[in-house]
């Protein structure tokens, strides 16, 4: 169970927690096969890039007319936000391996 990363909940803790500075937030849901399989790397990758950005987890379930203004598709997608704007995405088709979100984290800031 991931215990270092946010869990957000609500529209409002999502919105608070994107307005300041740089956050990636990834939207999952409980029964996502994909999900499951990168969850035991959330906490490493949270502390390895606490000093680029934040980061934390949304179930797209709880929210979901969020998920439809943000245009979440398939699960897990991760949004990189700078200051509240979106900056980039890792689609759920490019998110299926511990390989590929780390390499999306490693430069979602720099595209």
């Amino acid at each position: 169970m991931v215990s270092d990363m946010q869990e957000l909940r609500t529209e409002e803790e999502f919105a608070a927690f994107v307005q300041e500075g740089r956050a990636v937030v990834e939207f999952y849901a409980t029964w996502c096969p994909d999900c499951k399989r990168i969850e035991p790397y959330l906490d490493a990758w949270a502390a390895r890039f606490q000093d680029q950005f934040k980061m934390a987890r949304l179930n797209f379930e709880h929210v979901p007319e969020l998920s439809e203004r943000l245009d979440i598709r398939g699960i897990p997608t991760f949004l990189a936000f700078e200051n509240g704007q979106l900056v980039s995405r890792l689609y759920s088709r490019d998110a299926k391996s511990k390989e590929e979100v780390e390499a999306y984290l490693e430069q979602a800031y720099n595209g």
